[in-house]
């Protein structure tokens, strides 16, 4: 990164933290991707960032300003990110996965596209990172239709185990009771200890 666009991203950075939403604004036309992603948090400090700049930058160029589109969008469940879940670059995905779970979490009655898109996420991505967080989001959800998704997860490397484990929380059932069973008895111990403390919380439910 060059000095002078240095210079304009600390700029951008400063306009967030003094409220100064016009030159935020005029940080989001810059040349530079360091420098509109630097925007975007600046204008959500002021207050600034509506809907539909969030969704300009969910399709813009450069992969640190769509990343960053998504983080911002876990707060604004009024904008769509199901297309930004097949973004090309894995590290958009994972962030867009985590941002479906925070938008969805209190839903009563979720996207059901969006449910679908992250169980095969969660079942199917190349990477793990990905795998993870669409295991988590959907337990976050917790709607039937990604139950099968995080019982699959169940099985996937020890990181992603330990989240699906956790991501039961809120169903129940026989598949449900034996997955937290096998995990008893991983090989990993987080993903044990994960089972021990869904245990544990059915156990104070219980009394």
């Amino acid at each position: 990164m060059s000095t002078d666009t240095s210079t304009r991203r600390r700029a951008a950075v400063l306009a967030g933290h003094t409220g100064d939403a016009d030159a935020a604004r005029a940080a989001w036309g810059d040349p530079e991707g360091r420098v509109r992603e630097a925007a975007l948090g600046a204008l959500e400090r002021c207050d600034a960032l509506d809907g539909g700049l969030l969704g300009q930058a969910l399709l813009d160029p450069d992969t640190l300003v769509r990343r960053r589109a998504a983080e911002l969008a876990a707060r604004r469940p009024d904008v769509d990110l199901l297309a930004t879940l097949d973004d090309a670059d894995p590290d958009v995905v994972e962030v867009a996965a985590w941002a479906c779970g925070e938008q969805l979490e209190t839903s009563d009655d979720p996207d059901l596209a969006v449910v679908q898109r992250l169980a095969t996420l969660a079942t199917d991505h190349d990477a793990p990172l990905v795998r993870e967080a669409s295991a988590a989001a959907l337990g976050a959800i917790g709607h039937p239709a990604g139950l099968p998704a995080i019982l699959q997860a169940c099985d996937d490397k020890p990181q992603i185990r330990r989240r699906a484990v956790l991501a039961l929380a809120p169903f129940e059932g026989p598949e449900v009771a034996a997955a937290i069973e096998r995990a008893l008895t991983d090989r990993d111990w987080q993903v044990r200890q994960a089972a021990e403390d869904l245990r544990r919380a059915e156990g104070e439910v219980d009394t």
